[in-house]
Order: structure tokens, then C-alpha cells, then sequence
């Protein structure tokens, strides 16, 4: 659908002005309102009557609002949501291409699609293949530990780093009630709510996921050769997905991949004592915002293949 019209709902935060910048480099018609207008219904509502496709990135009682708004119009348009409002709802097709098979053609297809968050990007992509080939059960007891940038924290949080440079390394969340939480366990197909701790580190952009296993409380006799088979298998052909062989690396730095809008997966293992970490790495800010909205709407749109994700920053 070349030349469709896009409205971003929101454009003037970090993720919209990312979906933004995507969305230039390709055949469409990105649509603004007037900076004194953002809060204007009336306005607001008149360019979502004129897009094919709306962009929501808004908090989620905005969110909420919005899509309302949307679905008053005497022809709705398609509705991209980038909040968590969303997520674990069955009205709503959830945005991660890569997480099935049938997803990109239930994305394609969808009227309403919800696009996942940064963290359970990372979590998901590394359960959820695990789970399905019967390696890990759904009922096991999972701990997932990440750290991002401090570009997800929003405003506040950026300007504190910038201005006064910030903590080196902030634990958060740690009433174990953080907002992702029920959309890790309901996309990655967990029985039992996973224990997520959440971080942020003193880099602008870039994420790191990983999630410890005993390998000998999974069935069977898995091994890390195992884990990394079934996560290979799972997302070959895929794009913006790379399951590295390297599981051996010195370190992994969280900013690695800022400014890329892939991920790469990683299984760590010690076969001596039994244990495996899997690890996630992505920039927060593209696969885990952004450049995740731009495939969807590329898939919403029937735009065809994106080029290869960017380059990661040096």
C-alpha cells in the first residue's frame, strides 16, 4: 500500500520521533499536527478520519482514549498502539513478528496490533521458542534480569542523566509489580508469573535480557547445545534476529547494539556444573520500540521487506 497516510499520535516522544525517522525512509505519507493542537480532540480526530493507518504513542489511559476515539469514526483506521494498554489483550493482535510463524499474516491482517515492550522483547524471544519445542515447561520457575539505557525511563530520567550524569547502575521495580510483567507471561505461554528484575545503566540506548536455568530441572537430559538448536531452528530466515554462536564472549555490553534495530540471542552454558544463562541484546529504543512499530506497519501496510536493520553504533 504505497503512499499510504500515516498519523502519529504522539510523535513529539522518543519513540515517536523514532517511528518518525523510520517511517520517512520509506514510500508514505507521515502526517503531523500542529504542536498547539496535540491535545485538541476535534483535530485529533480529524486526522485520524484521513489516515489509513494511525500510530498511538501515548500513555495507556491516553492510549485508551485514543483507540475510542479511533473506533468512533464512521471509518476507523487501523490502529498501531506502542503503550502497554494493550498488550495482553485477545482484541488485539500482538506485534512481535518473529514470536510465531502465523505472525507476520496476523499482523498483515490485523485491524488493531499492539507492539511489544522493550524488556519482554528480549524475554519472549528467548522463552517462548524453549517452551514450544517442550524444553522448558511452562510451569517452571522463571527469573528474567535486565538492564537498559536510560532512554526508556523517560524525560525525567533522561534529563537527570544528562544533566547530572546519574547513577552508574539503579536496581528498580523491586516491589516485583512492574507493568510488563503480565504481557511476558501471557506472550511467552508462562503458567507461573515470571520474577523480573528490572535496571538501568548509565548508557543512553541499548538492552540486555538474561535469564538463568538449571539444567537439570528441565525434562530430560538438556544440554545448552539444545537451548541454542531450539532457538536456531526457531527463528531461521529470520531478519532482525541473529542466534550467535559466539556463547563464550569476554563480556556483554549493554549499548552494543544502540542505533541497530535487530537482536541477538545468545545460550551460555556450563555443562560442569549444569547451568545456562540466556541472553537477550537489543537497542530499547529499535527492536524494542521503534523499529519494532516499523515492521508492523510495513506488515499493516503491505510494504514488503524492510531493508536490513541498521547498522549498530560504533
Amino acid at each position: 500500500m504505497a503512499g499510504a497516510s500515516v498519523f502519529i499520535d504522539g510523535e513529539a516522544g522518543t519513540t515517536g520521533l523514532g517511528i518518525r525517522r523510520r517511517l520517512e525512509a520509506l514510500d508514505l505519507s507521515v502526517r503531523s499536527i500542529d504542536a498547539e493542537q496535540r491535545r485538541d480532540v476535534g483535530a485529533r480526530r480529524a486526522m485520524m478520519a484521513e489516515a489509513d493507518l494511525v500510530v498511538l504513542c501515548l500513555p495507556d489511559v491516553a492510549s485508551r482514549e485514543a483507540a475510542e476515539l479511533a473506533a468512533g469514526l464512521s471509518s476507523p483506521p487501523r490502529l498501531l498502539d506502542a503503550s502497554t494498554a494493550f498488550r495482553t489483550d485477545r482484541d488485539w493482535v500482538y506485534g512481535f513478528a518473529e514470536m510465531t510463524r502465523a505472525q507476520p499474516d496476523a499482523i498483515a491482517g490485523a485491524a488493531r496490533v499492539s507492539n511489544p515492550g522493550c524488556y519482554p522483547t528480549g524475554a519472549i524471544a528467548l522463552l517462548r521458542p524453549l517452551i514450544e519445542a517442550g524444553l522448558l515447561p511452562g510451569d517452571h520457575p522463571v527469573s528474567i534480569n535486565a538492564v537498559s539505557g536510560y532512554s526508556g525511563g523517560g524525560r525525567a530520567m533522561i534529563e537527570a542523566h544528562e544533566r547530572d550524569g546519574g547513577p552508574a547502575f539503579e536496581l528498580y521495580g523491586l516491589g516485583l509489580e512492574h507493568k510488563h510483567v503480565p504481557e511476558i507471561q501471557v506472550q511467552a505461554g508462562l503458567a507461573l508469573r515470571p520474577i523480573f528484575v528490572p535496571s538501568v545503566g548509565h548508557f543512553r540506548q541499548g538492552m540486555l535480557v538474561s535469564i538463568p536455568l538449571h539444567l537439570d530441572r528441565l525434562p530430560g537430559r538438556v544440554t545448552g547445545a539444545h537451548l541454542r538448536d531450539a532457538l536456531a531452528a526457531w527463528y531461521r530466515g529470520a531478519a532482525r534476529i541473529r542466534v550467535d554462536d559466539d556463547t563464550d564472549p569476554v563480556g556483554l555490553t549493554g549499548e552494543a547494539l544502540a542505533g541497530s534495530d535487530g537482536m541477538e540471542l545468545r545460550v551460555h552454558t556450563s555443562e560442569r556444573y549444569r547451568h545456562a544463562l540466556l541472553t537477550a541484546r537489543l537497542d530499547n529504543l529499535g527492536k524494542g520500540a521503534s523499529g519494532a512499530a516499523v515492521q508492523n506497519v510495513a506488515l499493516m501496510l503491505g510494504l514488503g521487506a524492510l531493508p536490513p536493520p541498521a547498522a549498530a553504533a560504533a
